[in-house]
């Protein structure tokens, strides 16, 4: 393990749909266009910047390097590897990750901390990153309150909804921002005329909305960036049927690449 790296351990609706700004027509730094190419990122990681668009996106949710960044649940860091290197001159990249003090903490997420610390430890590329653990209600603190000029989060909002903490992560990210600081959320979206809330891993668009701005956020513009229109949200995984996952094994394997990723909603708030 490197040295650089720092462990510390409905009508809720301000806005309708219809409301919503698209906006897709915003300038792409091409600075997070090289990085995101790089040869420091896995080959496969490249490949799938045709469906998760990380220059595109990160220029949508407004970062630049002097900003301080929390990144929620990063995972093996297929982000961690586009904003670190983006911010590591002028500012700071936070990785908010697994508790490795958590009861029962499954061996995917020993084995994939593991990887993560080890990939990210290259202060050269990425800077010196900063790593805390993050597993709210228990450890809901991101770091000191209006510390953090941005908080994104990438295909978490499902499992936090299923896991009953939704509420208390727009919290946390609610208390670590700066007055007009940015909450950035893509997640699989479920389309608004299903029955329910989500299933499957999707959830609506209105529904994230709602609750973010229930919780000390409004939203300012949502993008169409990762949209895919061909992915119609009922498969029967969900949306780990699709790739990357394909977890309804060979025979369909070549269907679900035909579709892509999964549809997902973009949305940039501010901390009001």
């Amino acid at each position: 393990m490197k040295q650089s790296l720092k462990f510390l351990s409905g009508s809720m609706l301000a806005l309708s749909l219809s409301a919503l700004v698209q906006a897709d027509d915003h300038g792409v730094d091409e600075r997070l266009v090289e990085i995101a190419g790089g040869d420091h990122r896995p080959a496969e990681w490249i490949e799938r910047n045709a469906h998760r668009h990380p220059a595109e996106t990160l220029s949508f949710f407004g970062l630049s390097p002097e900003m301080t960044v929390i990144e929620l649940s990063p995972g093996g860091g297929w982000y961690t590897s586009v904003i670190a290197p983006f911010v590591k001159d002028e500012g700071q990249y936070v990785a908010a990750h697994w508790d490795m003090e958590q009861e029962d903490l499954p061996g995917y997420a020993v084995q994939g901390f593991a990887a993560f610390t080890e990939r990210f430890g290259d202060e050269a590329t990425y800077g010196e990153i900063e790593i805390i653990p993050f597993n709210p209600p228990s450890k809901p603190s991101l770091g000191e309150p209006g510390s953090a000029d941005m908080v994104l989060t990438f295909r978490n909002v499902h499992g936090w909804n299923g896991d009953g903490i939704l509420a208390d992560v727009f919290e946390s990210a609610r208390e670590v921002l700066k007055r007009g600081g940015v909450l950035g959320v893509v997640g699989h979206r479920l389309p608004e005329d299903r029955e329910g809330t989500g299933a499957g891993g999707y959830l609506k668009q209105s529904y994230i909305v709602g609750m973010a701005e229930s919780h000390g956020f409004r939203l300012v513009e949502a993008s169409e960036i990762n949209a895919n229109p061909a992915d119609t949200a009922d498969h029967p995984s969900g949306v780990w049927s699709l790739p990357p996952s394909l977890r309804d094994g060979e025979e369909t394997a070549d269907q679900y690449r035909a579709i892509g990723e999964s549809d997902r909603f973009t949305l940039k708030f501010v901390k009001r």
